[in-house]
């Protein structure tokens, strides 16, 4: 079975990384729609690290509800690093 972008491993890498990183977005949005407890340290891991990845954009707009706020302040950083990892891996895997 053929590998996505051939036998590339920057491409792969590529796509991994980006995946992850919105992973990470994406959990910690569910992690605060379900109110989860932030002094667990999974949940407090991927908060810090949300927080990291989504600096450049949070609070980028201003938004009322805290529920709308969190999922449009992670939730845009999530779908720009997979646009934009997708990509590049399409990108460096046709190369």
């Amino acid at each position: 079975m053929p590998r996505r972008y051939g036998a590339n491993p920057a491409a792969t890498a590529i796509l991994v990384i980006a995946d992850i990183t919105a992973l990470i977005l994406i959990l910690w949005i569910a992690f605060f729609l379900v109110d989860a407890n932030t002094a667990n340290d999974v949940v407090s891991w991927v908060r810090n690290a949300a927080d990291w990845l989504s600096g450049w954009s949070r609070d980028m707009f201003h938004i009322q509800s805290d529920t709308w706020r969190t999922v449009v302040n992670y939730g845009l950083p999530a779908v720009v690093y997979l646009l934009i990892g997708h990509a590049l891996a399409g990108r460096v895997g046709r190369s």
